[in-house]
């Protein structure tokens, strides 16, 4: 999933994921996933910073954590994802059931209404994944449905008409049974559950979708109180006929205060105007740990944070060499440790080191600072014509900083001249990407979906994704798509994790994007609050937070 301000872009090859622990990388720096355990107020009411998400808020159709930080608490899944393991467990979901990976059977608990008092049933799902896997509806998630038979009729690709309207291998047999069949076996079909695009939509949805994405009608733990006030907030309130046994929102409601800047979303956290972050402005960086001590979060989370190319409408960035001198003239220890103070980490792989395949140093040299190198393959790929580089970063991140940084070095160490565009909402320069209006280089991140390692491959650059998902820089390789179709039909862990690290491995020697660091979730809460727990997805599990 594409990260906005701190960003979240998105993942799959494992059941089971690392267990994430609370870590610090020296001692002015407290660390801990969550606050303070034990009885609180009841009720209350609190608020929390934001971004204005892309789009409207229609599950299917998110693909960046603003939006999906919201949808989190307005829906609940089939599988949701433990909070320290990333493990897939059952949420809405009975049972999820295959005997070959192939065809899957599922089977829903009682008790889950939408907000408008409608039953969720097998068919709210079932209707739902066929909206999104239809090209015509130019969902975000539609990749996320290939997989399932019958995708390629719904999505036969760019200038030709869908010959279906609803997946082959989706079956209503009750209303509390579904059933899925896949294209081919997919192990990790039940981990990628969770992710947003497999959220259950009422019929309200389908009467007006328009209206629905200004205020939509989920099965969550809050509800919306009002419309989205667009560039101001979203206020959302408790759900009272949420399910007791999957835990009702201790709150009464929260608001997500939507904010331009990092700077000021963290000057009103400590003056108390808003109660929780998980994203902090660089200047904040220094200072945090000691004004917040134990209500200062800081652990490893999922992001990739990287350098990208439109490598498909600017033959400028063509050679590979071109790229990999780019990424040898970064100096990542110096821009983690001085520009983020620690609370990022250099990169050395595509893939989070907290997900199952992650390999220390894949990078190899490219990920090697080495000015003197990087000049010479510079000069002999020929370098960049007019011997300049534009770089676009989204300015409501905190990002001007780092990319700076970043264009500082490149100047010095390849002799070019850097220009930067900053574009005033991340929703903006993903725009501009998509429709080809941006043809220099871009700041870019990739947060998990869900915990696998094909989710930091597919989504980001594979064939499927460029007219719908995120491969903005238009990356196509045959032998790329064909490894993650043979790691996708893996009978086992083991085996599929290794065939998406070959797959990896040609994005390491042809680097369509650069990575250049890590995320540490970084984020903080006042005294008004306890039990305040970012996951893995840089996502605040609000259900749970309660008044001091």
């Amino acid at each position: 999933m594409r990260l906005t301000k701190t960003m979240r872009w998105t993942a799959l090859a494992a059941c089971t994921a690392l267990a994430i622990s609370a870590c610090s990388t020296g001692g002015d720096k407290k660390s801990s996933d969550q606050g303070s355990s034990g009885s609180g107020k009841k009720g209350g009411s609190i608020s929390i910073e934001s971004g204005e998400p892309q789009h409207g808020l229609v599950p299917q159709n998110t693909a960046e954590s603003e939006g999906a930080q919201v949808l989190a608490q307005l829906f609940a899944g089939l599988v949701e994802y433990d909070r320290k393991t990333n493990a897939p467990t059952l949420r809405v979901a009975q049972s999820i059931e295959t005997t070959d990976a192939t065809t899957w059977t599922i089977k829903l608990k009682d008790g889950y209404t939408f907000h408008n008092g409608e039953k969720v049933v097998a068919q709210n799902f079932v209707d739902a994944w066929n909206y999104g896997a239809n090209q015509d509806n130019a969902q975000e998630g539609l990749p996320f449905y290939d997989k399932i038979l019958g995708a390629d009729e719904l999505a036969p690709g760019k200038d030709k008409k869908p010959a279906a309207k609803e997946l082959k291998g989706l079956k209503v047999v009750d209303d509390k049974t579904f059933t899925v069949t896949l294209k081919a076996p997919f192990s990790q079909f039940k981990t990628m559950l969770g992710y947003t695009a497999f959220y259950p939509l009422p019929k309200a949805f389908f009467t007006d979708p328009k209206a629905f994405e200004e205020a939509p009608i989920g099965n969550g733990p809050f509800q919306m109180d009002g419309k989205w006030e667009h560039n101001k907030q979203i206020k959302v309130k408790r759900y009272e006929n949420f399910p007791a046994a999957d835990g009702k929102a201790k709150l009464d409601s929260v608001t997500f205060k939507i904010y331009d800047k990092l700077d000021t979303a963290y000057n009103d956290l400590r003056a108390d105007n808003i109660q929780i972050t998980n994203k902090l402005p660089i200047s904040a960086m220094s200072t945090v740990a000691q004004e917040f001590g134990d209500r200062y979060i800081y652990k490893p989370e999922s992001g990739v944070g990287f350098l990208g190319f439109p490598i498909s409408t600017n033959p400028a960035f063509g050679k590979p060499e071109i790229r990999k001198a780019i990424s040898m003239a970064i100096d990542r220890e110096s821009i983690t440790k001085t520009i983020f103070s620690g609370t990022r980490k250099p990169a050395d792989d595509f893939i989070s080191p907290i997900i199952p395949g992650y390999r220390q140093g894949a990078l190899g040299d490219a990920a090697k600072y080495n000015p003197a190198k990087a000049k010479e393959l510079f000069t002999q790929a020929g370098g960049l014509p007019g011997n300049t580089l534009e770089i676009g970063y989204n300015a409501d991140g905190g990002h001007k900083e780092w990319i700076e940084a970043v264009g500082n070095q490149l100047k010095s160490n390849l002799g070019i001249e850097v220009t930067f565009k900053p574009f005033e909402k991340f929703g903006a320069i993903l725009t501009a990407l998509g429709e080809h209006k941006y043809s220099g280089a871009f700041r870019m991140a990739w947060q998990m979906d869900y915990p696998s390692i094909e989710n930091y491959l597919r989504p980001i650059f594979s064939k499927i994704a460029i007219e719908n998902g995120s491969n903005y820089g238009g990356y196509v390789n045959e032998d790329f798509e064909a490894l993650l179709a043979k790691a996708d039909a893996a009978t086992s862990d083991a085996e599929g994790i290794k065939l998406y690290q070959q797959a990896d491995d040609i994005l390491i020697k042809e680097l369509p994007y650069i990575p250049v660091y890590t995320y540490m979730t970084s984020g903080a809460y006042t005294k008004a609050v306890k039990n305040v727990v970012i996951d893995a997805q840089n996502r605040i599990d609000l259900a749970n937070v309660e008044l001091a």
